[in-house]
């Protein structure tokens, strides 16, 4: 196993078993527990067993993998109402990234022979289980194509607006981020040197900023990706 667990290890568990969590919770009930994670806390590492399924209900988490010399990558960053770990419905025995989380989360962990028994019992669940994954794997398509084609100022761009949830229909304004430039570069698959000076770059041209509650990506920003 490549990535080793941080110095806070033993989460809190609250009251087991809880309801689905919005918007399923309407679904019937499921062997799951609601777990709280402080920053940096593992959730799970890549080789373990995959039993379960995860729900965001607050924070962000990192999924990486690990090359065997201990290279990592980042391959996603997950919000609230998102899934995670999911690979496990379709027989996946062991996890092949690892997930931690990167603020403090709540996280609803769903035993995947329960959520098995609530795609082929519940429709309103499955269809609600379908529509996400069809969108994420539309989103995993634009990152391949953003990797593929585009520059490292342009997957750098585009991975900002995606952090700060620009464009979502719930979204008044982009949310603040948090989040080390060595955890972009690992996103976009470039050197820190190399998103510092397009941070910089970007700053100065006022596509962001800083404040108190963190990096603030301004619209305007969204002109670097549809550029020629």
């Amino acid at each position: 196993m490549i990535a080793q667990r941080g110095k806070s290890q033993t989460p809190k568990l609250k009251e087991k078993p809880l309801s689905i969590p919005e918007p399923f919770c309407n679904s019937g009930e499921a062997e799951q527990a609601t777990i709280a994670y402080e920053k940096s806390d593992i959730i799970f590492l890549q080789g373990e067993p995959a039993d379960a399924v995860f729900y965001i209900q607050k924070g962000k988490v990192k999924l990486s993998v690990f090359s065997r010399h201990g290279k990592e990558a980042v391959i996603g960053i997950m919000g609230p109402g998102d899934f995670f770990g999911e690979a496990c419905l379709a027989g996946q025995q062991v996890r092949t990234s690892a997930a931690a989380a990167m603020t403090y989360c709540s996280i609803v962990r769903l035993d995947k022979n329960s959520v098995a028994e609530l795609l082929a019992q519940e429709g309103a669940f499955s269809g609600l289980f379908l529509s996400y994954l069809l969108a994420r794997n539309i989103r995993m398509e634009e990152d391949l194509v953003d990797q593929l084609f585009n520059s490292s100022e342009k997957r750098l761009a585009r991975a900002l607006l995606m952090l700060a949830n620009f464009g979502k229909e719930d979204q008044a304004e982009p949310s603040p981020i948090r989040i080390t430039q060595e955890t972009l570069a690992e996103m976009i698959g470039a050197t820190r040197p190399r998103v510092s000076f397009f941070m910089n770059r970007f700053r100065k041209l006022g596509f962001i900023h800083y404040d108190d509650h963190g990096l603030r990506v301004n619209s305007s920003l969204l002109a670097v990706v549809l550029r020629d």
